[in-house]
């Protein structure tokens, strides 16, 4: 039975009842492209060490649309796997391998828990490294 105890109106009222939902194997969700996007994107930039995300390369691919790209993230889906490509500048001061490790560890965490994808591969590409201006 679901969690009733942060429901609007007493369990005893007639008007609530909860029912449970069984899975259907016929049943489908599809997720926008635009969503696993957003999900990479996000997980990426909480990473401590990245600054910003990179530019995924566009090419051909993205204009007849094969595999859905946006800023510094590129995902490629077959069946229920995505592979993504996650493009991000990284502060000077930071260890890239641990970057990288934690961006990978991440992404892949929100992905199976938020969409409920495989990952067949996460590749992280450094594109650069920001150093903080000198001050005056």
């Amino acid at each position: 039975m679901a969690d009733v105890t942060n429901l609007p109106v007493p369990l005893q009222d007639d008007k609530v009842t909860i029912h449970a939902m069984e899975a259907n194997p016929n049943d489908r969700i599809m997720i926008a492209p635009g969503v696993l996007l957003t999900v990479v994107r996000l997980a990426a930039l909480a990473v401590p060490g990245v600054v910003h995300m990179g530019s995924a390369p566009g090419g051909v691919n993205r204009w007849l649309r094969r595999a859905p790209a946006e800023r510094g993230v590129q995902v490629f889906i077959e069946g229920n796997t995505a592979t993504i490509d996650v493009y991000v500048v990284a502060g000077a001061d930071a260890n890239l391998r641990e970057v990288s490790r934690t961006v990978q560890s991440q992404v892949a965490r929100d992905i199976q828990e938020n969409v409920g994808m495989h990952i067949g591969a996460i590749n992280i590409h450094i594109e650069d490294v920001a150093f903080e201006s000198p001050s005056d």
